[in-house]
């Protein structure tokens, strides 16, 4: 494997888990936001009921990219690691 594609590897673990976190942010925002429309009428909100599993599934997905940033790290400092190793060897 080469040193380059690790740290691609990486870098775009780390570019997944930047997109997935900031869509399951946006997603619990609008779980937990009441519309201006609901605030404006006298309508009353959606029921939590409703918006619980989804706003279960969203801090989830943010866990989830919380572990895959962490991964994407250790694949980077890894390819770090190699590369110094191979610089020493040939040194």
């Amino acid at each position: 494997m080469e040193i380059q594609s690790a740290f691609n590897s990486g870098v775009q673990g780390f570019q997944r888990a930047t997109e997935t976190a900031n869509q399951a942010a946006v997603d619990i925002v609008a779980e937990t936001t009441v519309g201006q429309d609901a605030v404006a009428t006298t309508q009353a909100p959606v029921s939590n009921e409703q918006s619980i599993p989804e706003l279960n599934q969203s801090i989830v997905e943010l866990k989830v990219a919380e572990y895959q940033g962490k991964a994407s790290a250790e694949v980077i400092k890894t390819a770090d690691e190699s590369l110094g190793t191979l610089l020493d060897v040939t040194a």
